[in-house]
């Protein structure tokens, strides 16, 4: 879908201290081989006094006041997590909204696993194409990925998750950025992939385990190699169908933030489905951070700003991907150099 009146207001982030991969290697917790293939320098953890949700408040503060959007003017919030919020059968949405935004801000809850930030840019712009008047939407991610229920080192081969908070303000005024298009492509029967051998009753406290539901897959459902065909074609869809919307090509693509991970993958999203070089992707914040669940594009993104790595005219691609499996990407046109970055002191020499 083109969009002619969609734009980014501003980013924010609330990140913990990076924990040196290094130190989980010599800890005993992260594989010695897998640290070497993952070439990750550090992984975002926070404490377990800081909840999701007030990591989404920080994100969304700081984005509202960078955008000077008027607050009035917010209409919606979409908050999206992965992993689990602080409390159960609970509107963390509402809490988010709450006190980031006001009482009266309509808010919801927004889930497609890795996606949903991605997602809820699509499903947002939307939203504002339809508005009349001044309209804003903020979008905010948040997990912290606690153990023992989760092992952020080990649970997913060359993935390792960070915690952190993300936001994204869309307005139909004005922004540093315009949203030229969103794409979404799915996949619905690849959701067996991670669902294991079946569903429970009520809720468990067993570790997540997801490498033994892709080892249920495959044993009993279909192989690795179908399945990551089908996954490739998804999101190289997804990204056609949104350069397309947006009247540009791979060659034009300034810059990609893309879901966090170790190098293999890196390697694979940036190769087979980008066509591009490392050095033009999110790669080096990545690396740095981890997987913030829904929230890598918005991160990505915002250090890019706080970065001085957006000039005017820059075309910036979010790609997007999660389990089920979805994949959306959107399409930016840098309009304006963000107030609040940092001028990079690389910023001439990564452009000549």
């Amino acid at each position: 879908m083109r969009w002619e009146s969609v734009y980014v207001a501003a980013t924010g982030s609330w990140l913990p201290e990076p924990y040196p991969t290094r130190a989980a290697v010599e800890a005993g917790v992260y594989d010695a081989e897998q640290f070497e293939a993952d070439e990750l320098l550090s992984i975002r953890v926070a404490d377990e006094e800081v909840a999701p949700p007030d990591m989404a408040v920080q994100a969304a503060t700081t984005a509202l006041k960078r955008s000077g959007v008027d607050p009035e003017t917010v209409s919606l919030l979409l908050h999206s997590y992965v992993w689990f919020q602080g409390q159960t059968l609970w509107p963390v949405a509402s809490y988010v909204a709450d006190k980031a935004l006001g009482r009266g801000v309509p808010a919801f809850e927004l889930k497609q696993e890795c996606n949903a930030g991605t997602g809820a840019m699509d499903l947002a712009a939307r939203h504002l194409a339809t508005t009349p008047g001044p309209a804003a939407a903020m979008l905010t991610t948040a997990d912290r990925f606690g153990e023992p229920l989760i092992d952020r080192w080990r649970d997913e081969a060359g993935i390792v998750y960070g915690d952190g908070g993300t936001a994204l303000l869309l307005s139909n005024e004005g922004g540093f950025a315009r949203l030229l298009s969103t794409a979404t492509r799915a996949d619905n029967s690849l959701e067996v992939v991670t669902r294991g051998p079946g569903f429970t009753p009520l809720p468990t406290e067993k570790p997540l385990g997801l490498a033994e539901r892709l080892g249920h897959f495959l044993q009993h459902e279909g192989n690795l190699r179908e399945a990551t065909q089908r996954l490739v074609g998804v999101a190289v869809s997804a990204v056609d169908a949104a350069l397309a919307d947006a009247g540009k090509t791979r060659e034009d693509i300034t810059w990609a933030v893309i879901p966090a991970s170790g190098r293999s993958k890196m390697e694979w999203q940036a190769g087979t489905v980008l066509g591009l070089k490392e050095d033009r992707t999110s790669w080096e914040f990545a690396r740095r951070s981890g997987h913030l669940g829904a929230g890598d594009q918005f991160a990505g993104l915002n250090d890019l700003a706080e970065r001085g790595e957006l000039r005017t005219g820059d075309t910036v691609l979010l790609i997007g991907a999660g389990s089920g499996f979805t994949s959306t990407c959107a399409v930016l046109e840098i309009t304006e150099e963000p107030a609040w970055q940092t001028p990079a002191a690389h910023h001439e020499e990564t452009r000549s």
